[in-house]
């Protein structure tokens, strides 16, 4: 039998779990993630992972809304789930016998959109989730850039539109802070540029939707887009103009060879994906991104397990002295 890899996705809502054997990634198993208590949440993990592992499982990733410091495992802070500061790839990997890695959710988003038709197909990407908020991850030189201690690559909080004429000595804002992209270009953002919308064009798809129910959010926008209303099409517009920005940020700094769009915010393709690249090369240096492509992510709501597969495969190989794409296919040298 091949090297088996067990990937976990843990959200507010659902745990998902596969396993990923000879390039091919079971569909996954789901539950309900259980928010009473951190202990609860840890037991459910375990037990989740206990139903998976096999006599040839030689790793385990979870991918989670965390802030990880990678090298222990220690979750330092989570959104929408019950658990910090607990050792978590200590406990389990104890408990399960074989090495759990523990990683930002869309970090792990971002490995999975490396990889394609059993292997890891662009070693160069920047990844953007737009969703509530909006996150991201690099992956460089095939692998995920973590930073000097962290596995969270807080994209989100790049600003792209903040007035500095004469300084910013001003306190310090909450996060998301004003002038970032996760203030300017989540799907918070589209359901405000939604209502704004609905208020300036009565006669709009959102105007009669907000006349009809009360309000409108990013649902509508969509939907509306589609049918080619106007003040829909402007909404998404303004946007993805938005989110180029973020996009010319990232290939100003990392020059990458792919850029990709993920989240829901993504499922109106081309409608937001089209003013993004528009807006993202018209703000960069010139030179750079002559090779970058920028997409809507391939994976979907499978890239999250893909991903933490991955990376347990990628930290088998690299301590056994394998060859990556080995063992993703099971092939042994």
């Amino acid at each position: 039998m091949s090297d088996q890899f067990i990937g976990v996705d843990v959200g507010g809502t659902k745990i998902a779990v596969s396993v990923l054997e000879g390039g091919e990634l079971s569909d996954p198993v789901v539950t309900p993630t259980n928010q009473a208590s951190q202990e609860a949440l840890v037991e459910q993990l375990a037990v989740a992972i206990e139903s998976a592992i096999t006599p040839e499982t030689r790793g385990i990733g979870i991918g989670m809304p965390s802030i990880i410091e990678f090298k222990t495992g220690k979750i330092l802070a989570s959104v929408n789930i019950p658990l910090h500061d607990i050792p978590l790839r200590s406990l389990l990997t104890e408990r399960m016998g074989v090495p759990v890695y523990v990683e930002n959710d869309a970090g792990c988003a971002a490995l999975a959109e490396a990889f394609d038709d059993g292997k890891i197909v662009v070693d160069s990407l920047v990844m953007l989730t737009i969703g509530t908020g909006v996150g991201g991850g690099w992956v460089l030189g095939g692998k995920l850039y973590r930073g000097a201690t962290t596995s969270a690559a807080e994209v989100g909080h790049t600003i792209i539109g903040r007035d500095v004429q004469f300084g910013n000595n001003v306190p310090g804002d909450p996060f998301p802070q004003r002038g970032s992209l996760e203030t300017l270009a989540s799907g918070r953002a589209l359901d405000r540029l939604a209502d704004y919308a609905a208020i300036q064009y009565p006669d709009s798809h959102l105007g009669k939707v907000t006349a009809k129910k009360g309000n409108v959010d990013g649902h509508d926008v969509v939907a509306g887009a589609e049918a080619g209303d106007d003040a829909c099409l402007w909404c998404l517009r303004v946007l993805g103009e938005r989110i180029g920005i973020g996009i010319a940020n990232a290939i100003n700094t990392f020059d990458p060879l792919e850029v990709v769009l993920g989240g829901g915010v993504s499922r109106a393709g081309a409608l937001i994906l089209e003013p993004a690249k528009d807006a993202a090369f018209r703000h960069v240096v010139p030179g750079l991104g002559l090779n970058t492509t920028i997409r809507i992510a391939r994976h979907g709501p499978r890239a999250g397990v893909l991903g933490a597969a991955l990376i347990a495969a990628q930290e088998y190989a690299e301590s056994t002295g394998r060859n990556l794409q080995g063992a993703i296919s099971g092939e042994h040298a």
